[in-house]
């Protein structure tokens, strides 16, 4: 699954976000009305980044009346991947160094720190 998330691209990122947003597989009609809201991009295009992911096996297709698709890589996956990916890259795989670069940087707020003390002293019952 690893290799399958390293070749996914930001443009093919914001086409599986849609996909996200469902419990259910989605017309490509669907796809496009909800990314041409945010993204200013032609019909043409988001059929393209469908097909290459696709092809990556990141997204399931399936025909039915029309064509339906669905997210093979789970957001959860994906996030976990990435931010393992950039704690790796930036913070020499420690965790500690982002908590710490936020707090310097004020990218965590109060009620970010009083959020991870609960979740850290619940797993400490």
């Amino acid at each position: 699954m690893e290799e399958i998330m390293e070749k996914i691209t930001d443009s093919e990122l914001e086409v599986l976000k849609v996909l996200w947003t469902s419990d259910s597989a989605l017309p490509l009609s669907k796809i496009r009305s909800c990314l041409q809201a945010i993204m200013d991009w032609e019909a043409a295009t988001i059929k393209t980044l469908l097909a290459r992911l696709v092809s990556k096996r990141a997204v399931l297709q399936e025909k039915r009346e029309v064509f339906y698709y669905s997210p093979l890589v789970t957001e959860e996956d994906y996030n976990a991947w990435a931010t393992a990916k950039l704690i790796n890259r930036l913070y020499k795989g420690k965790a500690s160094n982002l908590i710490a670069a936020l707090l310097h940087t004020d990218g965590i707020s109060k009620d970010d720190i009083d959020e991870l003390r609960q979740m850290f002293s619940g797993e400490n019952k």
